[in-house]
């Protein structure tokens, strides 16, 4: 499998799902600020154009701290976080890697960001999706 495929997952009840148009092989960054840490979460970054909700965004509660521009998307019913909206990439999606059914995925290439000292770091995180 090479190029863009259409991936789908979701969160481990299965109430909210989604679609995400993205290459067989995904590449994730593992952080370690104080939210991802706690929730095991690995961002494959998204454009808009690129991921869907396809069910369940009435069954969404959204959580915000510190500056309040990442908006968390957590399911109501189970808790899972499978994607939410990053301060880091504002116009666009963050989807958790460990939520996207493997039936599409070829392969994952896994990089560790240094989130616990974001404002030091941001640039090379934009950087790297470039």
């Amino acid at each position: 499998m090479t190029g863009h495929v259409t991936h789908k997952g979701g969160c481990h009840c299965g109430a909210v799902t989604f679609e995400l148009d993205a290459p067989a092989t995904l590449k994730g960054k593992r952080c370690n600020c104080s939210i991802c840490n706690m929730t095991g979460f690995i961002h494959v970054f998204a454009t808009k154009d690129e991921f869907r909700i396809t069910s369940g965004a009435d069954n969404l509660t959204d959580y915000r701290f510190n500056t309040g521009t990442a908006q968390h998307l957590f399911c109501k019913t189970c808790g899972i976080k499978s994607f939410y909206v990053p301060r880091s990439h504002p116009d666009g999606w963050s989807v958790n890697l460990n939520c996207i059914d493997k039936a599409t995925v070829e392969a994952t290439d896994v990089a560790d960001f240094d989130g616990a000292n974001w404002e030091a770091n941001i640039a090379g995180l934009r950087a790297d999706d470039a």
